[in-house]
């Protein structure tokens, strides 16, 4: 599929999520761009060609984030290990957000804290300002505190959702962790406490090491693994998690690893709603129109009317559901 000879009809691929009207199915990740203006920088880059972007992650106070190193290559994708590095959720809405044209795109803050209490006064702060919706992340794996903690109990991950759900009256969508037992119980669990929405996947928990000096290539020492290497793990999960979320008609940002519209397709048959893009942007800061146009391109083909009725299309083998171990 050359996506540089074709075009797109933008009619579609706009959708709702969460009550929030999208341009088109992609959403550019937290931590991939930053507070949202870097990559504006970049020559033929455009915000109209995204539904949404999630700011970087905030926390209720300033953090530097992890020592170095903090970001390396794997095969097939990147370890990293920011730490959350912010400068607060009250300057993130009286500096950063003015700066931002919310006539262009969606723009989602990713909310982090290491207690309940933290989690709910970034969400009230960040109530009181012009933000589209909320991410929580409960599943951040570089950071020692909060984090995974949340992420991998279904119990404190509903009590996070729930604690927030009573801060904002702005959109939640809960952001899930791969590193768990029972990603569809977490979800159902993160359902009941009031989320809006869900993203699938955060990264997984992964190690570089530098053989010469024997010890870790990350200075937190683990990392979250981003990019095609989590791929097929990713669209399982997006799949598992949609068998919970359809009955109750949460939608689902699908992510990790995608880099080519037939990526995103992969996630939109497996039952996501919204396309999830980071790590592609790192050496493709140009990769969204040309998903864009693929995906309207496989749209036109098969005669579909919208990006919607993909969705959850997926039509298994046989009568028996997908297992989660291999043989």
């Amino acid at each position: 599929m050359n996506s540089s000879k074709l075009t797109t009809d933008t009619k579609l691929l706009q959708f709702d999520f969460c009550g929030m009207h999208f341009a088109t199915p992609l959403v550019l990740l937290s931590g991939c761009v930053g507070f949202g203006e870097e990559y504006t920088r970049v020559a033929g880059f455009s915000h109209h060609d995204v539904g949404a972007v999630c700011l970087k992650g905030t926390t209720l106070n300033p953090r530097l984030g992890n020592p170095p190193h903090r970001v390396c290559e794997t095969p097939a994708g990147m370890i990293n290990a920011i730490g959350l590095q912010n400068p607060g959720a009250r300057y993130v809405v009286d500096k950063i957000l003015p700066t931002l044209d919310f006539t262009e795109t969606r723009f989602i803050a990713n909310l982090s804290g290491s207690t309940l209490e933290e989690y709910a006064e970034v969400a009230r702060i960040f109530d009181d300002s012009p933000i589209d919706a909320m991410e929580i992340n409960i599943s951040c794996p570089n950071v020692k505190e909060g984090g995974v903690q949340f992420g991998n109990d279904p119990d404190m991950s509903a009590r996070v959702v729930a604690a927030c759900r009573a801060a904002t009256r702005k959109p939640i969508i809960t952001k899930l962790s791969p590193n768990q037992t029972d990603i569809a119980n977490n979800a159902r669990r993160c359902i009941e406490a009031g989320t809006d929405g869900l993203a699938v996947i955060n990264t997984l928990t992964g190690m570089a090491v530098d053989i010469e000096s024997r010890t870790p290539v990350i200075g937190n020492n683990q990392g979250g693994l981003s990019g095609p290497a989590i791929k097929p793990i990713a669209l399982l999960k997006v799949h598992q998690v949609y068998q919970v979320a359809k009955q109750h008609r949460i939608p689902i940002i699908g992510q990790g690893g995608i880099t080519t519209a037939a990526d995103a397709l992969e996630f939109l048959i497996a039952g996501a709603s919204g396309i999830g893009i980071g790590t592609a942007l790192f050496y493709d800061p140009l990769v969204c129109p040309k998903i864009n146009a693929g995906i309207s391109d496989y749209l036109q083909r098969h005669k579909l009317n919208n990006v919607t009725e993909l969705i959850g299309s997926l039509q298994l083998h046989g009568a028996a559901p997908v297992k989660t171990t291999c043989c």
